[in-house]
C-alpha cells in the first residue's frame, strides 16, 4: 500500500528494536545480560523517594488536567534556579521549554531550525541525529569520530563542514560512548561556530548548536562538565540545550525534560510542539518543580547513585582489560560519564569450534548473544558503518553480582573461537 514518502523511508529505532528482541527472549525464560537499553531497572536504580513521594501526593491531590503548554511555570522557575545553582547558567522561565522528555524537543528543535535542504551536521557514533535529520529532509554531514580520540569529534574534524551549515549536533557525556568533551576541545569548537557567525550576514540563517546534555550530572573520575555558553557566552543567541530528569534521577519513565535557550527559538518549539501535545503530565510537573528545589534530596540521591554507575562502569572496563591483557581480540574506553561503556570485539573473521565463520559484525554480535548470553548494541545502530568493531554496553541494568559472571561466560566464549 503507497503511504507517505516518510513512513517508507524511515528507519525505525534500532536500539528499541534489538532490546525488544531481547526482553521477548527474557520473558520466555532465556538468561541473558542485558546491556542494550538506555534504560534503568527500577528494582536496582529507582527514582528518588522525595521524587516518588510528590508525584504520589500530586495525583492524590488531583493535578491532572491539561498543563501549560510550555510548562507549568513552577516547574520552569525551578528549572533556571537549577540550572543557575548547579551550571551558572543564567535563563529565565520564557527561555525553558517543558515536554515529556529530550526526543519532542529534539525533534521539535529541528523543526523550528531545520529546513529542508539545511546541512546538519554531526558525528558518529551519535544518538538518533539520523533520524531527525531525516525527518527534516535535511543534507547529512557526517564526521567520523575515532576511537584515540574516545569517539568524541574533534574541531579539527568539525571545522572543514561548518561553512554554510544550519545546524551543528553535539552531546556530552556523549550516547552511546560515555566520554565527554575536554573544555579545551569543546571550547575550540564553540569558537568556530562563533566565528561563523561572524562571517555572516543579518540576511543569512546562522548556524544554530544543539547541545544534548542531558547525562550531564553523571560524570567520573574527575571529569567536569562543560558548555557552550559557560565557554563561550557570544553563543547564547544561537545555542539549544536538551536536558532533563530523565537519566540524572534515573528517571526515564517519569517523562520530564526541558529545552533552554533564546526565548525567540523556544517560542517557535513551543508552537511546534503545542500541536504535537508531548507535555509532561501536570502531576509529574508539580513533583519535578517541588524536587528540584530539595537540595539536600537531590544531592542525597546523586552521591550513591553516581557511585554505584561508577562501580559498575569501571569493573566491566577492568574485566575487558583483563580479557585484552590475555590476547583477546578486545578493547574498552575508560569511562567519564552517562551510563554506558565503550568496548571492542574484533571477531570477525574467526570460527567457532564447529567451524562456523563469523564472516560479519552482525555475526560476531548474534555469537555474543548466544555463546556468552551478552547483549550490547553495535555502533552500526548509532550511524556508523556496519563492520564496525565497537559496541555500547548500558549498565542501567546492570546488578554488581552479574559482572563477574558475565565476564567469565564471555572469557569462555572467546576462548572457543579460532583463528
Amino acid at each position: 500500500m503507497k503511504l507517505s514518502h516518510l513512513s517508507h523511508t524511515l528507519i525505525g529505532s534500532e536500539i528499541v528494536k534489538l532490546g525488544n528482541q531481547i526482553k521477548e527472549r527474557i520473558r520466555l525464560g532465556e538468561h541473558i545480560y542485558n546491556f542494550t537499553i538506555g534504560d534503568f531497572d527500577s528494582a536496582v536504580f529507582p527514582i528518588p523517594d522525595a521524587l516518588r513521594q510528590r508525584i504520589e501526593a500530586a495525583y492524590r491531590d488531583g493535578f491532572t488536567t491539561y498543563p501549560a503548554a510550555e510548562g507549568i511555570l513552577e516547574l520552569r522557575q525551578s528549572v533556571a534556579q537549577f540550572l543557575r545553582r548547579r551550571e551558572g547558567l543564567d535563563y529565565s522561565p520564557a527561555e525553558i521549554q517543558i515536554a515529556s522528555g529530550g526526543r519532542p524537543l529534539i525533534y521539535a528543535t529541528f523543526r523550528a531550525l531545520v529546513d529542508k535542504g539545511d546541512r546538519v551536521v554531526y558525528a558518529v557514533p551519535s544518538w538518533n541525529n539520523n533520524h531527525y535529520v531525516h525527518f527534516t529532509d535535511a543534507v547529512h554531514v557526517v564526521v567520523e569520530a575515532r576511537p584515540e580520540n574516545r569517539f568524541m569529534p574533534t574541531a579539527g574534524e568539525l571545522a572543514p563542514h561548518l561553512g554554510g551549515a544550519t545546524l551543528l549536533c553535539l552531546c556530552t557525556p556523549q550516547n552511546p560512548t560515555g566520554t565527554m568533551f575536554s573544555r579545551d576541545e569543546l571550547l575550540r569548537i564553540c569558537e568556530l561556530v562563533r566565528d561563523e557567525n561572524r562571517r555572516r550576514t543579518p540576511e543569512e540563517k546562522p548556524l544554530f548548536l544543539l547541545f544534548d546534555q542531558m547525562y550531564w550530572t553523571l560524570t567520573y573520575g574527575g571529569n567536569t562538565h562543560h558548555n557552550p555558553v559557560e565557554l563561550c557566552p557570544e553563543l547564547r543567541p544561537y545555542t539549544v540545550f536538551i536536558d532533563g530528569i530523565s537519566k540524572a534521577f534515573a528517571a526515564t519513565g517519569v517523562r520530564v525534560g526541558w529545552a533552554v535557550g533564546p526565548e525567540n527559538i523556544i517560542a517557535r518549539i513551543k508552537a511546534i510542539l503545542s500541536h504535537v501535545g508531548a507535555w509532561a503530565p501536570m502531576a509529574e510537573q508539580k513533583a519535578t518543580a517541588a524536587f528540584l528545589q530539595d537540595r539536600e534530596a537531590v544531592d542525597s540521591y546523586l552521591a550513591p547513585f553516581k557511585a554505584a554507575l561508577q562501580f559498575r562502569l569501571e569493573q566491566i572496563a577492568a574485566g575487558f582489560n583483563v580479557l585484552r591483557a590475555a590476547g583477546h581480540p578486545v578493547d574498552v574506553i575508560a569511562p567519564q560519564g552517562a551510563i554506558y561503556l565503550t568496548v571492542q570485539l574484533n571477531l570477525a573473521g574467526r570460527r567457532t569450534r564447529d567451524g562456523k565463520l563469523l564472516a560479519t559484525q552482525a555475526d560476531v554480535t548474534q555469537y555474543l548473544l548466544e555463546a556468552a548470553q551478552l547483549a550490547i548494541v553495535p555502533f552500526s545502530a548509532f550511524g556508523a558503518g556496519p563492520d564496525n568493531p565497537w559496541y555500547r554496553l548500558s549498565v542501567g541494568t546492570c546488578r554488581e553480582e552479574d559482572i563477574p559472571a558475565f565476564l567469565g561466560k564471555l572469557r569462555r566464549a572467546l576462548e572457543e573461537l579460532e583463528g
